[in-house]
């Protein structure tokens, strides 16, 4: 049997949750951002959540649960894909504006995985572009989303944090190994017991 040429990192999960108790009526999208080497095989590359209310116990969270589904295929680790969300709600004119970003890598390694991602909004540069914004409904947000993933322009950005959004991951990865990559980590390879427990347990058998 011939040698793969690639190896595939199949990522299911749910955009679950977010937490912005200053709003209401908010819906997310997202999308994918990966390097050149890489390619989704099946799937959807980028897509949008229902509208939701937040609960009104004490925890006052969004709820989506709003499924993730991709493929991806590629020959190396280099450029590994990352998951951009961005959610919005209306302002008191009825617009559409941003309420936040948040990025995340992939997980690496296979299995479940939940992470909780700090979100984060442009800001004006000056106090009459924040009056204007606010007077005309156009918050400062990015043209391309995918920007938030990459260093390139992100060092001039003013930003401040806003509200935190909960993901979850399922991941299985193929043909990694017979490519060379090694997926575990080191400490699950090569286990170590502190000298104080293994002197115990020694002192025990003794």
């Amino acid at each position: 049997m011939a040698n793969p040429s690639v190896f595939l990192l199949m990522v299911s999960g749910q955009i679950e949750s977010a937490e912005f108790p200053e709003f209401d009526d908010i819906y997310c999208k997202y999308c994918f951002s990966y390097g050149l080497d890489w390619a989704i095989t099946s799937g959807l590359d980028e897509s949008i959540t229902q509208i939701t209310k937040k609960s009104r116990d004490e925890h006052q969270r969004f709820v989506w649960n709003f499924p993730i589904d991709a493929t991806f295929k590629s020959t190396s680790p280099s450029g590994w894909p990352q998951l951009v969300v961005y959610a919005y709600g209306l302002d008191a004119f009825g617009t559409d504006v941003v309420r936040g970003y948040g990025v995340c890598h992939i997980p690496i390694t296979p299995g479940r995985h939940r992470l909780r991602l700090p979100m984060f909004v442009p800001e004006s540069s000056s106090l009459l572009q924040k009056l204007t914004a606010w007077f005309l409904g156009r918050r400062p947000e990015y043209v391309n989303p995918r920007v938030v993933a990459q260093g390139e322009g992100r060092e001039v950005t003013r930003v401040r944090t806003q509200g935190f959004l909960t993901v979850s991951f399922n991941i299985i990865m193929k043909d990694m190994k017979k490519l060379g990559y090694d997926i575990l980590p080191s400490d699950l390879q090569n286990p170590t017991i502190p000298a104080g427990v293994a002197g115990t347990d020694a002192a025990k058998a003794s």
